[in-house]
């Protein structure tokens, strides 16, 4: 696990579990976290990194319902949730396939964590877009379209010149059951509108604006 500055107060934390990557957004009254892990333990374990960089109160938003994505958010609570207004319905679909996975994988332990992790529904939620203030700093939360799911949320710092995409940007775009695949091009067309220098996917290393039009023109012709 590692911390990577990718702007001024604005930070991504590889994982080596599912090759996550989370983020942090530090304003001069609050922080916000991008995504919390998969189960409470590794949620545990990002709270406690968050707090070793800032003391701040935190906000937390989740990208989408996948289970990497949000299943550690009860090491955060109490505090605002912020995800899409349809993530909660799609919380729990996937955690019976992957805690059988990692029981095939010889991963009992995950496999005990996950099924054990109590999910944490959204407090607020945005159906386009929503601005936060963290305190002398703005963030963006934006629904771009339906694509890697019904409800991804992108985190847009247009200070930075960053966006966290979820699992929108990935080094190989993972395509599941409830992708929308024909509608994902046009999704990533309104998170190159934004101009940003860097953005942060899900699953790996920040990448540039070349990265995501060339995984946007992969999917054109899915």
């Amino acid at each position: 696990m590692r911390w990577t500055e990718v702007g001024d107060g604005v930070l991504a934390r590889r994982h080596e579990h599912l090759d996550l990557t989370l983020g942090l957004v530090i304003g001069t009254e609050r922080c916000l976290v991008i995504d919390t892990g998969g189960d409470e333990t590794q949620g545990a374990e990002y709270a406690a990194a968050v707090r070793g960089i800032t003391s701040l109160p935190w906000v937390v938003v989740i990208t989408h319902a996948h289970f990497d994505h949000h299943f550690g958010t009860r090491a955060f609570l109490p505090c605002p949730v912020w995800a899409h207004e349809r993530c909660a319905a799609a919380m729990n679909d996937d955690r019976p396939e992957w805690v059988e996975t990692f029981r095939r994988e010889g991963k009992p332990e995950l496999a005990r964590r996950l099924a054990a992790a109590r999910p944490v529904p959204p407090t607020d939620v945005l159906t386009a877009e929503v601005t936060l203030d963290l305190g002398g700093r703005a963030v963006t939360l934006l629904h771009p379209g339906r694509a890697h799911t019904d409800h991804d949320v992108a985190v847009h710092v247009p200070g930075a010149g960053v966006v966290f995409t979820g699992d929108l940007v990935e080094a190989e775009p993972a395509i599941g059951p409830d992708s929308h695949v024909r509608e994902w091009p046009a999704a990533l067309d309104r998170l190159l509108d934004l101009g940003a220098h860097t953005y942060v996917p899900g699953h790996g290393d920040p990448v540039g604006a070349e990265f995501v039009r060339a995984q946007r023109d992969r999917l054109s012709r899915s």
